[in-house]
């Protein structure tokens, strides 16, 4: 019996769900900021769910890895937002199609005075990309280049308890976002 060869994924077929947080501390906000050549942009702390782990267990490890936050000393939790990303960038592989799920937390500043200043993301090849934890005041977040660009609606929150009525933000795609 002979196989077929392998079909090329296409482009989005495969789905990535990434947590990340906005740990609040009073009205400032937990952002990683990763200058690169060309650009400087901020993505809130988290990271990709590894198969089979529970959401909320991916969020807790990568506050651990980014923050060295230990969620247990965060009040909330609540899923804020949720984002489709359907968005193509360079590289030998066809994009995923990525959700990004958006939680909230709060802390008191005891705790944020114990939390990391830089990140150190793994590469590929070995080697980390350090990112700045930046606290900024939420409603100075609309112009900011943020991933996913959540800027506008997290500045459009009237306090950082507020109820958000609908979870699903605008999708993420090839007409609304160039990748940098």
């Amino acid at each position: 019996m002979t196989s077929l060869p392998a079909k090329p994924a296409a482009p989005f077929s495969r789905i990535k769900v990434r947590a990340g947080a906005l740990v609040f501390c009073g009205n400032d906000v937990a952002l990683v900021r990763r200058d690169r050549a060309d650009s400087t942009h901020y993505t809130p702390p988290g990271g990709n769910v590894e198969d089979g782990e529970d959401f909320t267990a991916a969020l807790r490890r990568e506050l651990r890895e980014e923050l060295d936050l230990d969620i247990d000393q965060a009040d909330g939790g609540d899923l804020l937002w949720v984002v489709d990303q359907r968005v193509s960038r360079p590289g030998p592989t066809p994009p995923p199609r990525k959700l990004h799920l958006i939680y909230r937390l709060h802390i008191t500043p005891e705790v944020r005075a114990t939390l990391a200043e830089q990140e150190h993301d793994e590469l590929p090849d070995g080697s980390h990309e350090v990112g700045v934890i930046e606290w900024i005041d939420y409603r100075q977040t609309a112009e900011l280049p943020i991933f996913p660009p959540i800027g506008p609606a997290l500045a459009d929150l009237a306090h950082p308890h507020a109820t958000v009525t609908d979870a699903a933000l605008d999708a993420v795609t090839d007409d609304t976002y160039t990748w940098v």
